[in-house]
């Protein structure tokens, strides 16, 4: 597994243009509401008969927080009115028993992850109760071997609740920084110290959280080259597991909260690709392993072993592990993928709510993958996770002509041959290091639907 990678700003720059994330394929603008709920039920229970049966994953969106900030493109609802959240999260006990009755009682939850908006929004009370609802209604893995994990924001959580949800089963915490400097913080207003960030990071470790993801964001208004190596030289001294640096996409035409962000203070292109370059070296010097796009982590950590081991996957939370398990998504606007499905529900916690209470699930959209679908999607995360490709293996498990099949695409792939980015071999593609950050672009040159969403106007983030 090649996990180098090499900084070169002119290729970055010619290469930086709009693409898919990749957190799923085909992307999330092919979902359509002809996949329904009931297609969903179906899909679900048919998963029950393989032998053998997949384990699960859990995710439930906590889509609540207190204060906006100004950057964020999350799904949420910013009230100071705890009753929402309460009311809220009785319709996700109720969807629990109503996903429940689609899973048989021998399959077992491996994953959990807790997201938002901001599941720390919820008291320690309630998210005992909803762990508890979870135990009941599935098989929670209660080994060493379980990943719970719960995203965090330091300004809203005591030190005291870290205890309480190892007690729950939580065992890996995902905390959003983004920066430490106090002048981007006011910026964005996400004012939180440095002190806080590193007591919850280390109180989680005496209580057994075995890993922790920091996020961090680059390109926020106020930030300088200068100023974010002093955030990566307090995080590299926290010696985090994991770490997610993204770049901030100011779209405030899309995003109204982006609005209060002055553009003039949001750094240059020059300074956001100086800022990233620094970050890649920093965090390399320091024995963090490049896994993709935006996801370093420590070589003993579960990614860059699955990495190594070839069992990498991307899903919607990004880069994670555990590709065999289906994921069960809870509460609004959630993404899962069981068997050859992928489901979402509504968005609206009001919809959401409705539908749950007349007893319905809430999915409203989706799709159902088809061969050919399934065959990119493979291509696609063996690029993204593993930056190279087998035909014998590929050709193998589908009963294809690879060159056959993807002549066109190899043809398209030829420009980044001749840039250094790929090696095209007799039976293989291999990403070079200096390909492994524009890994979005080897992927697109495999998606199918990409060129139908260029004349329908879809929108994506750009590639660096």
């Amino acid at each position: 597994m090649e996990q180098r990678l090499q900084f070169d700003r002119d290729l970055l720059r010619r290469y930086d243009v709009a693409g898919p994330r990749y957190t799923s394929y085909p992307t999330a603008p092919q979902f359509h509401e002809g996949f329904d709920a009931d297609a969903y039920a179906a899909a679900a229970r048919a998963t029950n008969h393989m032998d053998p049966p997949s384990p699960l994953s859990v995710y439930v969106h906590v889509p609540f927080c207190k204060n906006v900030c100004f950057y964020c493109a999350c799904n949420k609802v910013v009230t100071a009115n705890y009753a929402r959240a309460q009311e809220y999260l009785q319709y996700v006990f109720r969807e629990i028993e109503l996903q429940a009755q689609l899973f048989g009682e021998h399959r077992r939850v491996e994953q959990l992850h807790l997201g938002g908006g901001t599941p720390n929004y919820l008291s320690d009370e309630d998210l005992g109760r909803l762990v508890e609802q979870l135990r009941r209604n599935f098989t929670l893995d209660n080994t060493d071997n379980r990943e719970f994990s719960i995203e965090i924001d330091p300004r809203d959580i005591e030190l005291e609740s870290i205890p309480r949800l190892a007690e729950m089963g939580f065992n890996r915490m995902s905390v959003g920084v983004q920066d430490f400097n106090e002048e981007v913080q006011r910026a964005v207003n996400r004012v939180q110290s440095a002190d806080l960030c590193h007591a919850i990071i280390e109180e989680g470790r005496r209580y057994g959280f075995r890993s922790t993801n920091v996020d961090l964001i680059y390109g926020l208004p106020k930030q300088t080259v200068e100023s974010f190596e002093r955030t990566l030289d307090e995080v590299i001294q926290l010696r985090p597991e994991r770490l997610a640096i993204y770049n901030y996409a100011h779209l405030p035409h899309l995003f109204k909260v982006q609005r209060q962000i002055n553009e003039g203070d949001l750094p240059g292109p020059e300074d956001k690709l100086t800022i990233f370059g620094r970050t890649i070296e920093k965090l390399t010097d320091a024995g963090y392993v490049f896994i993709g796009m935006d996801h370093f982590a420590l070589p003993d950590d579960e990614l860059a072993v699955a990495q190594q081991q070839g069992t990498l996957q991307r899903n919607f939370q990004g880069y994670s592990t555990r590709a065999e398990c289906d994921l069960i998504a809870l509460g609004s606007t959630s993404i899962g993928k069981i068997g050859p499905t992928y489901s979402q529900n509504v968005r609206e916690p009001e919809e959401y709510q409705e539908r749950i209470g007349n007893g319905q699930l809430a999915v409203f959209r989706g799709m159902e993958l088809s061969e050919e679908d399934l065959l990119r999607r493979e291509i696609i995360i063996e690029v993204m996770c593993h930056s190279r490709l087998d035909f014998d293996a590929i050709e193998q498990r589908h009963g294809i002509d690879f060159k056959e099949h993807f002549g066109t695409e190899l043809e398209r792939l030829e420009p980044l041959a001749e840039d250094g980015l790929i090696e095209i071999h007799d039976r293989s593609l291999q990403v070079l290091p200096r390909g492994r950050l524009l890994l979005r672009h080897v992927a697109m040159a495999f998606d199918a639907y990409l060129e139908r969403e260029a004349t329908e106007g879809k929108r994506y983030s750009r590639v660096i």
